[in-house]
Order: structure tokens, then sequence, then C-alpha cells
């Protein structure tokens, strides 16, 4: 080999295991929660060279309330280690503080965040938590958004109990593209309590009606999914009526129900229970029953019509099934989106014991 081709190599060589040099972070932004005032909080950040052997020169924050530690030696390829930050807790309110990191691993620097509040005490959720999930206990392990609108965002609250004896990193696993959540804080401690808060974008759901999911909670990034840690979830789109003229909302049709509370009464040892529910048009047009869906299993039912001219009627008729609502979540419902403006969404009650 030649002089040239050498040094083409070396360079070559050079190149790669500079652009090999790679540093990560198990969370790149550590939510602290709720802090007390004048009480310095510390965030662990754990970190993985995924690169050639490192070495941090330096490590900056935003500002001098902030105080980090990191190590002074060599880091070998593939090793962990922690980069710990400090905030001096003297200000009340909203904080975010940035931490860079200089090393050999690039000429820019690798930035971590920490955020919180900074409260004068703390204010535990003092809710039941019925439901285990893992090593935490929830308030709740289903979420419903109901009578959503295309360009609603609306947002529902999960309170998560650290009840172990360690602490945990929750985090929200599967979630659809019309589902964001984020958890505060980041690392919840034995005896804490922390908040998940999970986001609907109603621009994202297609489908007029009942949109039903499963999301889980972890106890850390990259745990498994399993049914113990599942989350049920679900989002009611309403057709939109906005643009309707005073002459159409007069002409429309008007849906008319016998009962919204189908009581079948008790099993009393049948396997299922019946009963009938009559929909009547009164309206001026014709009544479109645009979709029918049930919020759980156990439920089967049966529509003779699904567009009633004007004083036309019909028989919705519900069977519910003892098995299989004996571990359902939620209350068993039927739902149904039709045309009437002020009945876009229509549920019925199914009551039965």
């Amino acid at each position: 080999m030649n002089k040239r081709k050498s040094m083409l190599l070396f360079a070559a060589m050079s190149f790669l295991g500079v652009s090999a040099q790679r540093i990560t972070a198990v969370n790149e932004v550590i939510d602290c929660g709720n802090v007390v005032y004048e009480v310095p909080v510390t965030v662990k950040f754990e970190m993985r060279n995924k690169g050639n052997d490192l070495v941090i020169n330096d490590v900056r924050t935003s500002c001098g309330c902030v105080v980090a530690d990191y190590p002074k030696g060599e880091i070998k390829k593939g090793d962990s280690f922690v980069v710990s930050a400090t905030y001096d807790a003297r200000q009340l309110g909203h904080f975010e503080k940035q931490v860079a990191i200089f090393s050999n691993a690039s000429s820019k620097p690798y930035y971590l965040k920490l955020r919180g509040v900074v409260v004068e005490e703390l204010e535990e959720y003092s809710n039941n938590y019925e439901f285990a999930i893992g090593s935490v206990k929830v308030d709740k392990n289903d979420i419903e958004f109901d009578d959503v609108n295309k360009g609603d965002f609306p947002i529902q609250k999960i309170h998560i109990y650290n009840s172990g004896s360690k602490e945990v990193r929750p985090v929200l696993m599967h979630l659809p593209d019309y589902i964001s959540a984020t958890i505060s804080p980041t690392v919840l401690r034995p005896g804490r309590v922390g908040v998940a808060t999970i986001k609907l974008n109603s621009h994202n759901l297609h489908d007029l009606g009942l949109t039903q999911t499963s999301i889980y909670l972890g106890m850390y990034p990259g745990d498994k999914v399993s049914k113990d840690k599942e989350i049920t979830l679900s989002a009611v789109l309403l057709p939109a009526f906005d643009n309707m003229s005073e002459t159409q909302k007069a002409n429309a049709p008007v849906l008319q129900l016998s009962t919204s509370n189908l009581d079948l009464g008790e099993f009393n040892g049948k396997s299922s229970k019946s009963g009938t529910v009559i929909l009547q048009n009164v309206g001026k047009s014709t009544l479109d029953i645009r979709s029918m869906q049930m919020f759980t299993e156990g439920l089967k039912v049966r529509l003779n019509k699904t567009k009633l001219a004007p004083g036309e009627s019909a028989k919705l008729r519900v069977t519910a099934y003892r098995k299989l609502l004996k571990n359902v979540r939620s209350k068993p419902r039927v739902l149904m989106i039709t045309n009437d403006p002020d009945k876009p969404k229509v549920t019925v009650n199914i009551i039965v014991k």
C-alpha cells in the first residue's frame, strides 16, 4: 500500500472513530414534579457511552442555581455513568434548567433538562387508589373522552401512588397517534404520588362514534407490556352541525327514546337477560342512526331499522350476558351516533345485576 492510500485510510478510520462516539440518556428530560421552597432537589441522569472511550471535559448549567456533578475519568465503551444536577429551589413557581455536557464525543454539547414546580409545601392527592398496576396503585384504570368535537384537545389525569419499597420511573406505553402523555415526576419515590396527564388530539380521530384502545403503565422505560398493566381508553367523536341554517334546524330529525336507562333486572341464575328500547323520529326529516356501538363486551344489540322517516319508530333489542359482563371495567352502555343535531350522541345505560 502506498503512502497516499495509507493516509486516506487513516483519515477515514479517524472519521469513523469520531462519528462512532455516542452518548445517550435514559431520560433527557427529568420532571421533578412539586419540590419544596428552599429545599434543594437532586436529579440523576442515567447515561451510557455507546461509542469510543469517553472523556467529559466540562458540564455547564443554565444558571448558578444548578450545580452538576459528573465522572472525571475515562468512561469505557459500553459503560454506564451518572450525571447529577442539584437545583437550589429558592424561587416559587415553574422552573426549567438546562445541563450541557461537553466531551470528546462531539464538537457540540449534549443537552439535558430538569423541570418542575417550586411550592411552599407539598399537597398529596388523597383520593382512593383502587387499582394495582405493578408496584404502584392508581385511582383509575379506564379513561373516557366523551363528547369530543373536531378541534378539541381534552385532557384526563391518572394519579399514581408508589406503594412499593423502591423508586419507579412510570411510563405510558403503546400510545396511539391521537394520544400523548406526560408523567410528573419522572422518578416516583416510595410513598409519593405522581400524575399522568393524558391528552387527546381530536384531529387524529378519523371515525365518528366510539374509538377504543388499551395503553399500558410501565414501571420504567422499556418495561414489558402485560394485561395487569392495562389501562383502557375510549373516545367518542361527534358529528359537526355548526354550519346548519335555521331552516335546516327547524326541519331536522328529532330522536325520542322510550328510555335511556334500560333496566334488565337481576340475572337470577340466568346466563343472559334481554330488553327493548323504542326509538321514534318525531322530527320533520329522515333520522339516520349512523353507527351503533357498545362500550363494553358482554352486550349484543339488534336494531331493526337504521333510517326512520318522520313518525316512524324502531326497536332496539339489547341482550346482556352475565359471564362476559363479570369483569368489564366500564358501565355497560350502548352508543348511537345520529343526524339529530340536538342528540348527535345517544347513550343507553344498561342496568343489570
